[in-house]
């Protein structure tokens, strides 16, 4: 019996570069498509939305002369090639799959409404969400709130690479300790860089429980959904 039994699952676009400096690990890809079908095959309804910092990242486009609004919408499209690949890997491991835009590309993928997305999931597919919002200045884990809250996900799962959340970058900080439990509001107060403040408020004011593990270490997806104690649970309690 899974632990949740709809979920909305955030992907990092970086951690798809895997051992690569740019773009798509097909290992990583391979992975991580083997991961959601390991829960797929439990029978949990699977959302997704991935990021696309391993082909552009609009804010790092504006700092470098970019128009941002035309930054961002180039970090979409880079969300949308994410998708696709996620797609074609699930689709190679006999998962079904629905790639639904929130800007309207047709064929490429089908325009996005919250009865579409939980249709799909309702026969089995897995539903992945690109191009983030639709509108500039907002990221990919504003983007996630959004769908997790109106997909009405039982927990947001962000897959990083880090297994957790801690009181300081345990990739730069050594003496950093990990969290398993803590409140959006200390998040707040402690100034930790779990996702962006948009996203954390979205998520606090509609009661939207955050999961944060490491998502690149193969088999913690299902460990999380068997109920294991792995990553940092963020609540409003």
């Amino acid at each position: 019996m899974a632990r949740f039994n709809r979920i909305l699952l955030k992907l990092s676009g970086e951690s798809l570069m895997g051992e690569k400096q740019y773009g798509i690990d097909e290992t990583r890809l391979a992975e991580y498509a083997a991961q959601i079908k390991e829960v797929h095959d439990m029978g949990v309804e699977i959302g997704i939305v991935i990021g696309g910092g391993n082909i552009f990242r609009g804010l790092s486009g504006a700092s470098k002369g970019f128009d941002r609004v035309k930054g961002d919408q180039m970090g979409m499209l880079a969300t949308v090639i994410n998708s696709l690949a996620l797609s074609s890997a699930l689709t190679a491991i006999g998962v079904k799959t629905r790639v639904l835009t929130a800007i309207r590309m047709e064929p490429i993928g089908e325009f996005y409404t919250k009865w579409k997305a939980i249709e799909a999931m309702q026969n089995g597919e897995v539903a992945i969400f690109s191009a983030g919002t639709g509108n500039p200045y907002f990221t990919t884990d504003t983007g996630s709130s959004l769908r997790a809250i109106e997909i009405e996900a039982d927990v947001m799962l962000k897959g990083t690479r880090v297994d957790g959340i801690y009181t300081a970058d345990p990739e730069k900080d050594p003496t950093a300790t990990k969290f398993d439990e803590i409140t959006y509001d200390e998040i707040y107060n402690k100034g930790l860089k779990v996702m962006d403040l948009t996203a954390t408020t979205m998520c606090k004011e509609n009661g939207m429980k955050i999961y944060v593990f490491n998502m690149d270490k193969v088999g913690n997806l299902k460990k999380l959904m068997d109920g294991e104690n792995i990553g940092t649970l963020v609540t409003d309690k």
